[in-house]
């Protein structure tokens, strides 16, 4: 701990030996936080969104990396937003947290009656396919959302624009909403192109925006077209971005060179340098 506990607090330090003790542990201690702490006192719902959004992709870039020690660390963090949520919760007497895990079991029983359900029991889902169909069938009857346009608002407005686009566009396909093959989409895509030159020379930034919008979202249909995940396509340019910089920084400081002092040209050209050095490396 790096200090001495208060003797009311000792019973903290023992590291707990079941996943039950365990989470009793952490609210407790964020119960005790919540009287105690002045910062932990203020926190609302809305005041940990961007850190439970933060502590989520943190723990997804621990798995990329394959970082088993810091998923765990990840993990844990965002089991303390669980608890913190549900100690907020309590506190203005809405639910606890025990509501928020038996309303997951719930859940996980109620959408997989091919596993649990003894009516289904000789009807088990044979493959991944029947299984999500299952899914998407319960949740959809679930969240009353029978209508196309209840299933698009059942998207989440606060998933990434990429993910979210990418659904909003596969649910509306479903109905036929979609064109017949990559050629429409693709055609699409110069057509926004276009139209967003089009509000560049007329220089609104309020329609610039909005054909630049309409740019992205149909480059993410020619991605579903291609059955490829728009947020990773853009996260692997974005990571060989970083890559290939990184590199032309180093070419640069090897040459006694610094990256703001050089023009245009000389920044190109160092790019493409770099770029040829990581091919070769391939």
């Amino acid at each position: 701990m790096g200090y001495k506990m208060l003797k009311e607090y000792e019973h903290f330090s023992k590291t707990a030996d079941t996943a039950e003790t365990a989470m009793k542990r952490l609210y407790d201690i964020v119960s005790v936080l919540r009287k105690k702490c002045p910062w932990d006192m203020e926190q609302t719902h809305e005041s940990l969104r961007g850190a439970m959004i933060e502590e989520i992709y943190e723990a997804v870039d621990a798995i990329d990396r394959g970082d088993l020690a810091n998923l765990r660390e990840e993990l844990g963090d965002i089991t303390l937003h669980v608890v913190f949520h549900s100690n907020l919760a309590s506190e203005n007497g809405e639910f606890e947290l025990k509501d928020v895990l038996n309303e997951e079991c719930e859940k996980m029983i109620r959408r997989h009656p091919h596993v649990f359900s003894a009516e289904n029991k000789d009807k088990k889902a044979k493959t991944v396919d029947k299984v999500l169909e299952k899914w998407e069938n319960i949740k959809s009857k679930e969240h009353s959302t029978e209508t196309i346009s209840a299933k698009l608002h059942d998207v989440p407005r606060a998933l990434p624009s990429l993910m979210r686009s990418f659904k909003l566009q596969k649910r509306a396909a479903k109905v036929g909403f979609d064109w017949d093959d990559k050629t429409g989409a693709l055609d699409k895509i110069l057509e926004e192109f276009d139209e967003l030159k089009d509000a560049i020379s007329e220089g609104s930034a309020e329609h610039m925006e909005e054909e630049l919008g309409d740019l992205l979202f149909s480059v993410v249909n020619v991605s579903r077209f291609l059955s490829i995940n728009p947020e990773l396509a853009l996260k692997a340019s974005a990571d060989k971005f970083v890559k290939r910089f990184s590199k032309m920084e180093e070419i640069a400081s090897n040459n006694h060179l610094k990256l703001e002092e050089m023009d245009v040209e000389q920044l190109e050209l160092l790019w493409q340098k770099a770029k040829e050095d990581l091919s070769k490396q391939l």
